[in-house]
């Protein structure tokens, strides 16, 4: 593709982008593909021959398009959004175009130190504790999700509690045949991991990846709030000692993906203190919150925490992948993750006045995942995001106040946030058959999860384009089709 033919489709591409934004609202916001629609429209074969790109680019509307659930709609309200914005895509295609790869400083100085400033300006918006800024021990990074934040964070942690001398046994013994036999990992000293019955599934997989055993993983029961039981851990903890195990990590969570419920950060970290367990805190859909001063309160307790994260890439108007990690000892995750090779080696790394973030993650090649970040901070500023940010809290609270005052449906947990968690009071197999038939419809999209042993519907307001025209219309229709349901 020559300059010129690249100037006129990426035109053509940024004005179909500008005008998928307009028109977003009128695609049913669930795909209607029925599996394998679309590879059955492809060909088996790649094209032996180049295809002019006018066909390209109109398979987009031909074959993509039929096939998207629609995050960016404003009537999406399942999960946790994904939401973007315009300065944050042209952010992306300026990463694409210059084609960066970030691995070590020398690679594209730029690339690390806007990431640096970045970490650091979010940690002095979000008022975060100071040994999470790269001006003291700590330090902040860029990674492509919370689920990553939590692996590098017990990764940090096993090499913290175990010095580095962790012995795993079953690597190198071979079977009969002098061939190299696969058994699970073990280490001698017993590790254990505590969490949250309602924390992400990320902690259970990273336990399985770091080679520690879900055996190893303990799952803390919530309160009658799906808050972790604090006392259930305490219990826990003192339990494996006696045992001869080792606690060395906790996964708290501000926000938890069910019900978006605050553990007690204080009590818990009063507990890692006295045994020196490495505290890590998710954030992830929540975090955006702490832009807002009235919001900090959910955040108590933070500055007793070794790690911490949180996804712009959810409700700050920055397009996936974009995930802040923090860590208050940048020593500890170092050690854990860094490898270096001869050719990896440069003198302005070997001289410390540098960050290496290839040494704060799984992967050796890192994305130009700031510029999207400097970009939307810059286009909106502290003061827009606030407002964007108390908007969607806002409109939850509506949302809620409606199911408050129905006579046909309960509110199964606190609104803090932006998560509404509802049911219909006609039973579980009734909430199945409404939320079915509600994301049938393509007016709108809701998701479910169990709290208590109750099917629970969860709306989730943070689409980027959400109004509160749009909370009234989803609440008639969900009236609407239980009506029907009912008849």
């Amino acid at each position: 593709m020559s300059p010129e033919e690249f100037r006129k489709w990426g035109y053509a591409m940024i004005d179909w982008l500008a005008d998928y934004s307009a028109r977003v609202e009128t695609l049913p916001v669930l795909s209607k593909s029925a599996p394998g629609d679309l590879r059955k429209a492809l060909p088996l074969t790649a094209p032996e021959h180049s295809e002019d790109f006018s066909q390209i680019f109109a398979d987009i509307d031909r074959l993509i398009v039929p096939g998207i659930t629609h995050w960016q709609s404003p009537n999406f309200f399942a999960y946790f959004p994904a939401n973007t914005s315009g300065p944050s895509i042209l952010g992306e295609l300026l990463a694409a175009g210059l084609g960066v790869q970030g691995m070590l400083w020398a690679t594209s100085p730029a690339c690390t130190e806007l990431e640096t400033s970045m970490l650091d300006w979010l940690a002095d918006l979000c008022a975060l504790p100071n040994q999470f800024k790269s001006t003291g021990s700590g330090g902040g990074v860029l990674l492509d999700s919370a689920s990553s934040a939590t692996l590098c964070a017990l990764l940090a942690a096993r090499e913290k509690a175990t010095q580095g001398q962790t012995n795993w046994s079953g690597l190198h013994q071979q079977n009969g045949n002098g061939a190299p036999q696969h058994t699970a990992l073990s280490p001698k000293s017993k590790l254990v991991a505590y969490t949250s019955d309602q924390a992400h599934s990320s902690v259970l997989k990273a336990v399985r990846i770091a080679g520690i055993g879900e055996t190893q993983l303990r799952i803390i029961p919530s309160d009658s709030q799906n808050r972790m039981d604090v006392s259930a851990l305490n219990t826990a903890v003192n339990q494996d000692i006696q045992e001869g195990n080792q606690p060395f990590f906790c996964a708290a969570t501000i926000g938890t993906t069910s019900s978006m419920a605050v553990d007690p950060i204080p009590e818990i970290s009063v507990v890692c203190s006295q045994h020196s367990i490495w505290l890590h805190v998710d954030a992830a859909m929540a975090g955006s919150v702490a832009l807002c001063p009235e919001y900090r309160h959910h955040f108590a307790g933070l500055d007793q925490a070794q790690s911490y994260t949180f996804n712009p890439h959810k409700w700050l108007l920055t397009n996936f992948d974009c995930n802040c990690f923090y860590v208050s000892d940048r020593q500890a995750l170092i050690s854990a993750l860094s490898i270096l090779p001869e050719y990896l080696r440069t003198p302005v790394s070997e001289s410390g006045e540098v960050i290496d973030y290839r040494d704060w993650q799984i992967p050796l090649g890192r994305r130009f995942r700031a510029l999207k970040l400097w970009f939307v901070l810059r286009s909106y500023g502290a003061e827009k995001l606030r407002e964007y940010l108390r908007g969607h809290m806002q409109m939850a609270k509506e949302f809620a106040k409606r199911v408050d005052q129905s006579e046909q449906f309960i509110r199964v947990a606190q609104v803090d946030f932006s998560l509404v968690c509802f049911r219909h009071k006609a039973g579980n197999t009734f909430n199945a058959k409404l939320l079915a038939a509600l994301n049938a419809s393509g007016k709108l999209y809701l998701s479910h999860t169990q709290l208590n042993g109750f099917y629970t519907l969860r709306l989730s307001v943070g689409a980027a384009q959400s109004q509160m025209h749009h909370i009234e219309t989803a609440w008639q229709t969900i009236l609407e089709i239980c009506q029907s349901l009912e008849q």
